[in-house]
């Protein structure tokens, strides 16, 4: 699967395999403070390796310009439910622990889209999902599920998910852009993921990591957070519980 227009080209890593060492030279925005989530540590950075037809690059000539990644994993063993109230990390485990042990999988999950900073707002974000709907059809699959986090959601950390969700334009689309894209593609929300990634620290770890005082108790807000961070100075902790809100798209098969 290879698509180009303009000066792009985006394909899956399986077709490109040399740039596999590649995929995290982008110029990324993510905060900092989420590459200290334990399975964002322990297991993101092998996604590409194990599942490289399931994971999509853009190219701008020779410079990689942004990725996706998706895996899959088995919906339908015993004790699973196909959208879990743990979101992107309980679906991430199972796809390692679905590789290890053999077994087959039924469905495939989005992980991340990343865009480079210097191409940002070209649309570039719906041509990656697009291409990545397209490689996880030609595994044989016909959903792609993606606990999706709302790009927007940072700039009211205070206001409920759900109450977030309700908030429509007047055409009826989410008043959320990456949750817009999603849903313009084809994706129907489904539910809110509670508790998708999971971050801790102590107060000094997460001073350090956002610049932000945790001086005191109770809820603090940090640039990039979708919700506030919990601190807790007697027990020296400080808890990050992020949601996303789950996206079902429908897939054709080739």
């Amino acid at each position: 699967m290879t698509s180009e227009r303009d000066d792009l080209r985006i394909s899956t890593f399986a077709e490109r395999p040399a740039l596999i060492g590649r995929a995290y030279e982008i110029a990324d925005t993510w905060p900092e403070f989420t590459s200290h989530e334990p399975v964002v540590g322990a297991l993101l950075h092998r996604v590409v390796e194990e599942f490289p037809q399931y994971c999509v690059v853009a190219t701008d000539g020779d410079r990689v310009v942004a990725r996706g990644f998706s895996v899959p994993f088995n919906a339908v063993l015993d004790g699973r439910e196909p959208m879990p109230d743990q979101g992107w990390d309980r679906v991430l485990l199972w796809a390692f622990a679905d590789l290890k042990e053999g077994r087959p999988t039924t469905v495939a999950s989005a992980l991340e889209i990343t865009v480079d900073a210097g191409h940002l707002g070209r649309g570039l974000s719906s041509r990656m999902l697009a291409a990545m709907r397209e490689a996880v059809g030609a595994q044989g699959h016909d959903t792609l599920l993606a606990p999706v986090r709302p790009n927007a959601k940072h700039l009211r950390p205070r206001v409920p998910m759900a109450d977030y969700l309700r908030e429509l334009r007047d055409d009826g689309l989410p008043a959320d852009p990456w949750l817009r894209v999603h849903v313009k593609a084809g994706g129907t929300v489904e539910k809110i993921a509670p508790a998708s990634m999971t971050t801790a620290g102590t107060p000094a770890q997460w001073q350090k990591w956002t610049g932000v005082p945790f001086d005191r108790d109770g809820a603090v807000e940090v640039p990039g957070a979708l919700v506030p961070v919990h601190c807790d100075l007697a027990h020296d902790h400080a808890v990050y519980v992020e949601p996303n809100v789950w996206v079902r798209h429908r897939i054709s098969r080739p």
